[in-house]
């Protein structure tokens, strides 16, 4: 049975973003306090993987199997925002519906919704290790108010600019299926942080399995 996922960057003004902090944000430092999570983190920053096109070739069980395994874990939906998803409803507050469906403005909004896959763990693939220590927040799930917004944009800059070159080679690693008319991951990020900076507005970043 395959899964939808889905990947959101919606920009808030401030007094959205603190009404959403007491649930959103102890889901995001407990996510990032977990051991198993951490230590799959950790393995990743130590052991950078190769191209996603040979990992069919891997031998099962295999030290690089299991590092494959565990960087898909990692990347696949949080498990405590996860959590708070599934179990939506118990008290009439749904993310989709209560964050990502308040915004009126398209372009206040990056979403890469995915078949069998998640974005996230794609864009981590793409950019690496180093890049991605650069992102603020949890693997893809981060709330932010207007001023960590401004903060964190340089790092974010650093992370997500890139040169010909090296635009190629990330792009050579995503295995996602967009159509021509979609948004690529290695762009939406960065257009969310730069146009949520320059208007005052905060960021919510949440990584789901839909169903």
């Amino acid at each position: 049975m395959g899964i939808t996922t889905a990947w959101a960057i919606s920009a808030h003004n401030d007094a959205f973003i603190e009404g959403l902090a007491p649930r959103i944000q102890p889901l995001i430092e407990a996510e990032c306090s977990d051991p198993v999570a951490c230590e799959r983190w950790r393995r990743w920053q130590a052991e950078p993987l190769p191209d996603y096109r040979t990992w069919r070739d891997v031998e099962s069980g295999s030290p690089i199997a299991e590092a494959i395994g565990s960087f898909l874990k990692l990347t696949a939906s949080g498990q405590y925002i996860q959590e708070m998803y599934d179990g939506g409803g118990c008290d009439e507050f749904w993310l989709i519906e209560d964050v990502w469906g308040v915004s009126e403005d398209a372009e206040r909004m990056f979403l890469s919704v995915q078949s069998k896959t998640h974005a996230l763990s794609a864009f981590f693939h793409a950019i690496g290790p180093n890049r991605a220590a650069l992102l603020p927040g949890w693997c893809g799930n981060f709330l932010l108010t207007s001023a960590e917004v401004r903060d964190s944009l340089p790092q974010v800059e650093r992370a997500l600019t890139f040169t010909d070159e090296e635009r190629a080679a990330a792009a050579s690693r995503i295995w996602l299926d967009d159509g021509p008319d979609e948004e690529s991951v290695l762009d939406g990020p960065l257009r969310q942080w730069r146009q949520a900076a320059a208007a005052g507005l905060g960021l919510c970043g949440v990584s789901l399995t839909i169903y």
